[in-house]
This record gives structure tokens, sequence and C-alpha cells, in this order.
């Protein structure tokens, strides 16, 4: 993949763009993403691919002009519009598959295809999402991962969760990233996108790991009750970032798309 920047309103983004096909649109989660990222390169191997980092992911920039939710919002669509894009297929992983649903609600004609990894955006009482951002490191495999053991390894890179130094840049990266993302998911239960879904007219595909212990599997059937004619893929032995357990199995679920 490819790294660009393109200039929209409030501040330039940086983006990964890569393959060929029919234009699609992915928004990362609350963890980022990153060129090397397989699922992209699973994506790629169909579409043409752009992948837009949120200000304060990677090497972008902040931007203190978004606000909330709606702010950011509609900043994605002028992302969408600096590309150059009408009507791509938009595809969002948890916290991007938020901003993905906000976007397909807020401009239902303008989104056909619609894909929904692990969504953030809805709220259980019964069925509480943890806070990733008040765990420490060691703690987020275990909720991020059906396979633990591997998913520290994909996490760190081979590298030990208490190594002074990737530990360092963890905390660095993480205090940048939060800074957007607590706009976004903060306070966690429902921001009012429940009472927006009704809206979506696209063809939306949600895909779901059996195993999420972050945003539980039970959550994937109040989001294909709030949106018509969604369909669920249920992915098995997948956690909640299964994009890097299992990348294959997600695109093949995205490809139902068109």
């Amino acid at each position: 993949m490819e790294t660009k920047t393109i200039e929209t309103h409030h501040v330039p983004v940086r983006y990964f763009e890569g393959g060929k096909g029919e234009p699609l649109v992915f928004l990362h989660g609350a963890g980022g993403v990153t060129a090397e990222d397989p699922f992209l390169a699973k994506l790629a191997e169909k579409y043409h691919v752009y992948a837009p980092l949120l200000p304060g992911y990677g090497d972008s920039q902040e931007c203190g002009e978004l606000r909330e939710m709606l702010d950011i919002t509609l900043h994605t669509w002028d992302v969408v519009a600096a590309l150059g894009l009408k009507d791509p297929i938009l595809v969002g992983h948890s916290m991007g598959g938020m901003i993905a649903a906000e976007m397909a609600a807020i401009a239902p004609n303008d989104v056909s295809r619609l894909g929904l990894i692990c969504p953030a955006g809805l709220w259980l009482d019964d069925h509480p999402i943890p806070d990733i951002f008040a765990m420490l490191p060691y703690e987020l495999p275990a909720v991020l991962f059906h396979d633990v053991e591997a998913g520290t390894a994909l996490m760190t890179a081979g590298v030990a969760l208490d190594d002074p130094e990737w530990l360092k840049g963890f905390l660095v990266q993480n205090a940048r990233q939060l800074g957007m993302a607590g706009k976004i998911l903060f306070p966690v239960p429902d921001r009012g996108l429940s009472q927006r879904l009704y809206r979506v007219k696209a063809k939306t595909v949600l895909v779901w790991g059996d195993g999420d212990k972050l945003i539980a599997p039970v959550y994937a059937h109040s989001w294909k009750k709030a949106i018509a004619g969604a369909e669920l893929v249920s992915v098995p032995e997948a956690g909640h970032l299964m994009t890097l357990e299992k990348p294959e199995h997600v695109a093949a679920a995205i490809g139902k798309l068109g």
C-alpha cells in the first residue's frame, strides 16, 4: 500500500492506497491501521482500497476542530470527496464501523454498500463493553484476540509486553489516539446511533467474530435488527481484532457486497 496525503477543509489527511477494482474506503478502529496491515492487502486483491487515518493516528496531524461525532462523520465525508469518489463501498472496523454507520445514516442516498466489522456504537446494559483505554498493555490481548498467545505476538511484533522501549512507544501512541477516539467512543453507552440506523438504505454485511470478548456477538443481532436487510456473517475462532487474526475470512465476507 502506498502512503499519500490529501487536503480537507480542516486538516491534511494521510491515507493508504492500493489495489485495483471498485473503490472501497476502509475506516480503521481505535487501534489504527498500518500500510502493512494484512486485511488491507486482502482487500486490495479485489478492490481499489483507500484507508484514511483519523487525525492523531500514525504520522497524521491532530485536529482540535473535530470535536464530536458529527464533526468526525462530516470530516470523513470530506475525505471521500477529496479522494474524488462517489458511492464507494464503505467498510469500517469497530470504531471505524461506527463512523461508517453514521455516514450511511446521515447520507443514505450516497452509500449503496456498507460493510461493518464488529462495529462500536450500540450499548446493551446486560453486556457492557470493556474500556480498553483504561487497560494496561498486558491485559489487552485477552480481550482483543481469540488466540491470546498469537494475538500478543501480532500486537507487539514479537517484542515482550514489558519491554521498556516498546511500552514507551505504545503509551505515547495510545495517548495521541485516545485524543481522537475519546471524542467518538466516550461516553461508552449508545450515543444515539441506534435511533438513526433505520435511515440506512445500503446493502449491509455485518461481520462478527464468534470469540469477540470486547463487543460480544450478541451485539450483532441488535445491529441486524436495526438495519433493514442486513446480512450477518459469523467468523469462527476469531476475536475483536479478526482483521489481524482472520483477514482472509473477513475479506471474503466483505466480498459479499460485490
